[in-house]
């Protein structure tokens, strides 16, 4: 009380605090505000997460390694049999030609997604994004210094636009970011537009940064196509994926990184200087769902999403003011709801207090107004009431 009485008397005027970056000022937190947990009555449909708990097999690894003492310090790029397994993995399975020394084990993708942009790109470097693309992308970009550049897809399939795409390019254009299977459109690349975007990078030196984390979950015929597989590719890709979504382990976080061994040698350093390296117990349990017996488990909740995934177009079908194209992987739909002649954000406002269903609005996402985003991770019933919600909330309208 004495010096502040002191201070008081002398006249002095507590200073401003310091001030924040300006770039904060305008940087989004997503699907934040939609993503509120609603009252008990509302079906959810925006919740991007497994509708699983972890495989058990899983679990038990973690605790045998708390209990066995892996409390420790260790590699920072990850253990050397974890990093190992994953390059195999990544071989077997999408032919993308690893070692374990060329994967870093991250606390999970985003990190990875951050550690990609500070390792390829510059501040004032543009990143093209293919719109609609998860707001967390163009976010980063903007922490960073980058310059997102949202290129437009088709609103019929939501495939890029590639004479678009080229337009856009310019010399200080660094790189390109791809999510296949994608978040929030549920879109797959065919392999020959694969390749397109492989032979554009080529052309103009850019990186490929591709989002790889639904490739277990593809419903098209031609499967997961990783641009570091192709011709071309892997001296310019730096591919990001991980547990969360596939074994349903999101609050794990556990993310890879992995790609030609300058770009992979900079993102250890990141993650040398960020965090030094994922908790050590938790390395033994993502070791442990790259076993095969756990393949089991992710292919039945494989065969889950694509049940839930046809009762969602079943339930859709017909419903006034609504167009869906077939989700092809993940498991998110994009749907046209411009029949209703509302705007997206007045679309989920209005189903959230008059259906009692949550939605995404598409307006949250550069190019993605006249749109919602509908999770159908969730429960199947879940999925049948919420169907009937909105078909009888519109059909009233």
């Amino acid at each position: 009380m004495g010096i502040e009485f002191c201070a008081q008397q002398r006249g002095v005027i507590d200073p401003m605090p310091p001030s924040i970056p300006e770039r904060f000022d305008s940087l989004g937190s997503g699907f934040k505000s939609f993503m509120l947990a609603p009252p008990e009555d509302v079906v959810r449909f925006t919740v991007g997460e497994p509708g699983f708990d972890t495989p058990e097999k899983i679990v038990e690894a973690a605790v045998d390694a708390l209990r066995a003492g892996l409390t420790h310090y260790t590699r920072g790029e990850g253990n050397l049999e974890l990093c190992r397994a994953v390059a195999e993995r990544l071989q077997g399975d999408y032919g993308i030609p690893l070692g374990a020394e060329d994967v870093v084990i991250t606390p999970g993708c985003k990190q990875a997604l951050l550690y990609s942009m500070m390792v390829s790109m510059e501040p004032g470097d543009e990143l093209i994004l293919f719109a609609p693309a998860w707001p967390t992308y163009a976010a980063q970009a903007r922490l960073l210094g980058l310059i997102p550049i949202q290129a437009p897809c088709h609103h019929s399939d939501f495939h890029p636009d590639f004479e678009a795409l080229e337009a856009l390019i310019t010399p200080r254009t660094k790189a390109m970011l791809v999510n296949s299977p994608n978040n929030p459109t549920g879109a797959v690349l065919r392999e020959d537009e694969i390749q397109q975007l492989v032979d554009i990078a080529e052309q103009h030196d850019l990186w490929l940064i591709s989002d790889e984390i639904y490739s277990r979950m593809v419903w098209t015929a031609g499967g997961h196509i990783s641009p570091a597989a192709l011709p071309g590719g892997f001296e310019r890709t730096i591919v990001v994926t991980g547990w969360s979504k596939s074994f349903a382990m999101t609050g794990w976080r556990l993310g890879i990184l992995a790609g030609p061994s300058r770009i992979v040698k900079a993102a250890a350093k990141c993650q040398a200087n960020a965090c030094s390296h994922v908790p050590t117990f938790l390395m033994p349990a993502g070791l442990a769902a790259l076993d095969e017996s756990v393949d089991e488990v992710v292919d039945e909740f494989c065969e889950a999403y694509l049940n839930r995934r046809k009762l969602l177009m079943q339930g859709l079908e017909g419903v006034p003011g609504l167009k869906m194209a077939d989700p092809e992987g993940a498991f998110y739909a994009f749907v046209d709801i411009t029949g209703t002649e509302m705007d997206s954000i007045t679309f989920a406002t209005r189903a959230l207090d008059e259906a009692r269903v949550q939605l995404i609005p598409g307006a949250l996402m550069e190019g993605g107004e006249g749109f919602v985003r509908i999770s159908y991770a969730c429960a199947e019933e879940e999925i049948i009431e919420g169907s009937r919600r909105l078909s009888e909330w519109l059909s009233n309208l």
